[in-house]
């Protein structure tokens, strides 16, 4: 019969976790892991490596293409409030299936360290040896298939998104995140800088925290900083939800670069909004038309040379209808 711990809560976070004062973390929401694998459905393999002792992650190769053929190298964080989820929950894998065949890319799911277990800033360490290990073309999918010429992308979703913009900010702004490698483009889908208000949540996991001005949580409060921190990318994409409730903060940062455009940040930044649909969405509704079209914006972002996604794109709606 299992414990029952009401009694012994010492913070409730719900619906993500609660902490008991005796160290045990219950995560409140339903997370189902799968193993790597061939999916037939979108004809992407992939499989897990170690980075280091404490960091993984899970590489997608599409088989669509030729064997011979170069393509491009996206870098991807999952969100889940900085202690959800990993690179092998089952939402993250079937999206990055379906991100690997539409952008007809490699893509690196990184497996980061989550918090409260693991205190932040130990998440966003972690990205960046993973991105720096994947800019290094350290496996042999990499080396063999992918054309860091080109650059790699860097992706995420709400605190993935987080993450990625942190992980851009090491770069510094020649670039490059490896040797004669540059980071090509930052996509931020759904991104989380939080609101003008106390997050209790982040404070508690992020000991080490300044509040809501923290440049980590709200980039956008400091424009000058933010655009030297995105100056070594050229292309940057900000996706929003028209009822997400962190929608304000992702504006703030689209618009923070559109001005950056004329004031000495060299680069272009794109705004695409899901009309009338809440946060990460497209990880629970995927087959429909408006996680579709961000799946088909996101991976145009990513290779605008592709076959792959409008293709695959079109074959999903078809089945969907």
């Amino acid at each position: 019969m299992e414990c029952d711990r009401s009694s012994e809560i010492l913070h409730d976070f719900a619906p993500r976790i609660r902490v008991y004062k005796d160290g045990y973390i219950e995560r409140l929401l339903k997370d189902d892991t799968v193993s790597p694998s061939f999916d037939l459905e979108t004809r992407v393999r992939s499989k897990d490596v170690s980075i280091t002792p404490s960091v993984s992650a899970r590489i997608y190769l599409p088989t669509s293409s030729p064997e011979k053929a170069k393509l491009p190298l996206l870098i991807y964080f999952h969100g889940g409030a900085f202690c959800l989820y990993s690179a092998a929950s089952s939402i993250y894998h079937h999206y990055i299936n379906s991100l690997t065949a539409a952008a007809n890319a490699i893509v690196v799911s990184v497996d980061y360290r989550l918090a409260p277990e693991t205190p932040m800033p130990a998440c966003y360490d972690d990205s960046w040896t993973a991105a720096q290990w994947a800019a290094s073309a350290a496996d042999p999918w990499i080396s063999r298939r992918a054309d860091l010429r080109r650059g790699v992308y860097l992706a995420g979703d709400s605190a993935g998104a987080n993450i990625a913009h942190d992980v851009l900010s090491r770069v510094g702004p020649g670039g490059s995140i490896g040797p004669g490698v540059r980071v090509a483009g930052l996509a931020m889908v759904h991104p989380f800088f939080g609101d003008d208000k106390p997050n209790e949540l982040w404070n508690y996991l992020y000991p080490g925290t300044c509040g809501v001005y923290d440049p980590r949580l709200n980039p956008a409060a400091d424009p000058a900083r933010m655009r030297r921190a995105v100056m070594g990318c050229k292309r940057v994409l900000v996706c929003v939800g028209g009822k997400d409730f962190l929608r304000e903060r992702g504006v703030r940062y689209y618009v923070v670069l559109k001005e950056g455009e004329s004031e000495g940040w060299e680069g272009q930044v794109e705004y695409f909004e899901s009309i009338g649909r809440g946060h990460v969405f497209h990880l629970y509704k995927p087959n429909c038309d408006e996680a579709l079209e961000l799946l088909k914006r996101v991976a145009s972002f990513i290779n605008k040379s592709s076959y792959g996604w409008d293709v695959y794109v079109d074959l999903m709606i078809k089945a969907s209808s």
